[in-house]
């Protein structure tokens, strides 16, 4: 019998994630009978001890906010993806002991996208500008050929995208909130806001629209991602993205070549319609 192997998601508020189900299905799927998968409540403060704390039994761990800097001084190795946007969401615990970060975020966001066939675009456009939204540019900058317009509140979240852009090699251009309603000319829109901060655009969204990239997941849909597809829009969700990047978490955590992304995908979209 396989030895007893842990793995769970670290974050403050963790109530509601949905990596148990997605990782647990993934498990099941796989036959790892001696895999478990859980959450944690951690904030930033308790994190050091919490890492201290692992054992031998733990391959990984799956970060969310607020901790995706704050694990960064912990590890031994981070990934060239996680260097670029300063943000770890994934710890990989390998057989020697070392802690060894990555952001599965980004090619997450990529691999949902190219499922739906969109690889390549001539301009983008960006909703927010917070974490999610240096992780959209990140991806952006693997398959947008041209200028991204972040659509944004503040003169320094201006300031603070401009300067991701020139970091992550994106042309990006910035313009005021009160504009976003023209976001929905670009053939690709990623939405990175909290639940309600685009609801209002809803009602603005040009006819035959692209394709819109809303990473939240519930309520679903939010009325932008509802007033798309009636325009004939491609829509993508959070699940979308939560999904694909837990299948490259449990790839790295597992040693599987291929994690079962129709299981994950099942398993997620049944937990949310129970909610």
């Amino acid at each position: 019998m396989q030895a007893p192997r842990r793995a769970a998601v670290l974050g403050s508020p963790i109530a509601h994630s949905l990596s148990p189900v997605l990782h647990r299905a993934a498990y099941a799927a796989l036959g790892l009978d001696t895999w478990t998968y859980d959450r944690f409540e951690v904030d930033e403060d308790g994190l050091p001890a919490f890492v201290a704390g692992l054992d031998d039994s733990w391959a990984g761990l799956s970060l969310t906010m607020p901790l995706k800097r704050a694990i960064i001084p912990l590890l031994d190795e981070i990934s060239d993806t996680a260097a670029s946007v300063e943000a770890v969401n994934t710890v990989v615990l390998t057989e020697d002991g070392r802690r060894v970060g990555d952001n599965t975020d980004i090619p997450g966001l990529i691999a949902a996208l190219r499922e739906r066939g969109v690889e390549k675009v001539e301009s983008a456009a960006v909703l927010g500008a917070g974490a999610t939204a240096s992780s959209a540019l990140a991806a952006l900058a693997r398959i947008c050929t041209g200028p991204v317009t972040a659509y944004v509140r503040s003169e320094a979240r201006a300031e603070e995208m401009r300067g991701w852009g020139e970091r992550l090699g994106v042309d990006v251009r910035t313009a005021d909130w009160e504009q976003a309603h023209r976001a929905s000319s670009a053939p690709l829109v990623i939405a990175t806001t909290p639940a309600g901060a685009t609801d209002a655009l809803a009602a603005e969204v040009t006819d035959a629209p692209g394709t819109l990239f809303d990473v939240l997941y519930h309520p679903w849909p939010t009325p932008l991602a509802a007033a798309w597809s009636e325009r004939g829009g491609a829509v993508l969700g959070g699940l979308d993205l939560l999904v694909h990047q837990a299948v490259l978490q449990v790839e790295q955590m597992t040693g599987v070549v291929e994690a079962p992304l129709a299981a994950m995908r099942d398993a997620g979209e049944k937990a949310l319609a129970a909610t």
